[in-house]
């Protein structure tokens, strides 16, 4: 009888697995799709150190912005990242973004700011990764749109992409202009 159970739980194990696919097919599954509430909360408190080659910012900074702003978290060693530099780099003329190294090296992160087009206003370095636990972030890419005052007005997690700039970042910009 004990030799059934990992069989059963195999199939178990099978059957959701089968079942995200499935779901993921369909669409009603998005693995990147969280349940972090960031919208709407203030930005949580921080200060962070310069990451060459810019210069580190609070939240203090971020609550004082009197416009909209980005706030990406990155890596070097991070796959979409690399694919999404080249967006950001098209993005900045629209809002000033600004970005965390997260838990990465400080000279990896600067020559991977500068290998896709520096396309940060600010760069600062969390590599301990502790805000970016605090801002509730669950992998890199992050991105979260800042409205003056410092409260998250819109978020994604994952890589930036053409469809969702049009479609869900730049509609939220415009509401907060």
């Amino acid at each position: 009888m004990l030799t059934l159970v990992p069989l059963v739980g195999s199939i178990a194990v099978g059957a959701g697995f089968w079942a995200m696919l499935a779901g993921m097919r369909g669409g009603s599954f998005d693995p990147h799709d969280i349940d972090a509430p960031a919208v709407g909360r203030t930005v949580p408190d921080f200060t962070l150190p310069d990451q060459s080659p810019g210069h580190g910012f609070s939240s203090a900074e971020l609550r004082a912005a009197t416009q909209p702003l980005l706030v990406n978290f990155f890596a070097s060693w991070c796959i979409p990242c690399v694919i999404e530099a080249p967006i950001l780099s098209g993005l900045r003329t629209r809002l000033p973004i600004w970005g965390i190294a997260y838990k990465d090296q400080p000279d990896n992160a600067a020559g991977f700011v500068n290998r896709t087009g520096a396309p940060y206003a600010r760069l600062a370095a969390d590599r301990s990764g502790l805000t970016a636990i605090d801002w509730g972030v669950s992998g890199v890419p992050e991105s979260f749109l800042i409205r003056p005052g410092g409260r998250i007005a819109w978020h994604v997690a994952g890589p930036l992409t053409p469809e969702i700039i049009e479609g869900q970042l730049l509609p939220a910009l415009a509401s907060l202009r």
